[in-house]
């Protein structure tokens, strides 16, 4: 069977996850250990304790990459592991480019924490916000934005499946464009609980600041290709693939072109590994012809590996 990894991104934390897991498999906790001596704090205990500390966006995005990356060494440990490709939503790339070995865990732990951290600064808390747009085709969604004649921005940032398209920008521009989607026929428009607004042109100084960190950083090409969200491509080489994550920043996640190109390649399943079921309820409405695997718990690793072997 032809399968491909995928890797989850903000949004699919949750206190206590991969608890289960780590009673099975030392190696999450030892993955966790590692990126704790990175940060200079308990990752895990965090994880595991403080509800308010994993949802900020600077303890959240090394979190989920470390969960990513421990539930991938779970799986790889019982079995080698051959996909076909692999991509990660958002921040889930970053999991997928450590995996693929294109990026050492500890330089992504710290690169997804200054990442994190820029993100935050560049828009003051309570100013900007995403909301999901349920309902309405892509083409619809672009418009109504484009359309918007108020102040401040808002942008469409994440085609995660068919009928659903999440908006970003200024707090009350992305309110305002809400209500004017409903009015175009969107079944619902459904706010984030987020505090930065991800993959629009309000990210665009952050990411300039990021093109310096992100050249600093050691990057090695891989066997294993690596679908990018900004354009459901590989990279050829290591300087488009530096150019590609700092676009990520302020451009929008193509998740269901990703998805179609995964399909292109002779894929039949996608793994998701790490916490949450998002990617693989998404996949089912992508594309009916994938079948998909959430790998977060050991019954869910038995089941996956029985599958692929």
């Amino acid at each position: 069977m032809k399968y491909s990894l995928i890797f989850p991104g903000q949004g699919s934390q949750s206190l206590g996850m991969l608890s289960e897991l780590a009673e099975h498999f030392p190696i999450v906790k030892e993955t966790f250990s590692e990126a704790s001596d990175v940060l200079g704090f308990d990752l895990w205990q965090l994880t595991q304790e403080d509800q308010d500390g994993l949802n900020q966006t600077q303890n959240t995005q090394p979190a989920m990459l470390a969960a990513g990356y421990a539930t991938y060494q779970v799986l790889n440990g019982e079995m080698d592991l051959s996909p076909v490709c692999m991509a990660g939503h958002s921040l889930g790339e970053y999991t997928a480019l450590v995996a693929a070995g294109a990026l050492r865990f500890s330089d992504g732990v710290e690169l997804v924490r200054q990442r994190a951290e820029l993100m935050q600064s560049a828009v003051p808390a309570g100013v900007g916000a995403m909301a999901a747009i349920l309902g309405l085709d892509d083409e619809t969604v672009v418009k109504v934005c484009a359309d918007y004649s108020g102040e401040g921005v808002v942008e469409a940032v994440n085609f995660n499946s068919l009928g659903q398209v999440v908006i970003a920008g200024n707090k009350e521009a992305v309110n305002s464009t809400c209500e004017a989607m409903k009015v175009a026929g969107a079944k619902r428009a459904v706010t984030l609980p987020v505090s930065v607004p991800s993959h629009c042109s309000l990210m665009n100084d952050a990411a300039t600041v990021f093109a310096n960190t992100v050249e600093n950083v050691v990057f090695k090409t891989t066997e294993i290709d690596v679908l990018y969200n900004v354009d459901a491509a590989k990279a050829s080489n290591v300087g488009e693939l530096r150019a590609k994550l700092v676009a990520q920043l302020h451009k929008p996640v193509l998740w269901t072109g990703t998805v179609q190109a995964m399909a292109d390649r002779g894929v039949e399943k996608l793994i998701e590994s790490g916490p949450g079921k998002i990617l693989t309820g998404l996949t089912r409405r992508i594309d009916k012809s994938l079948s998909a695997n959430a790998v977060l718990d050991s019954v869910s690793v038995a089941a996956t590996l029985k599958e692929i072997k």
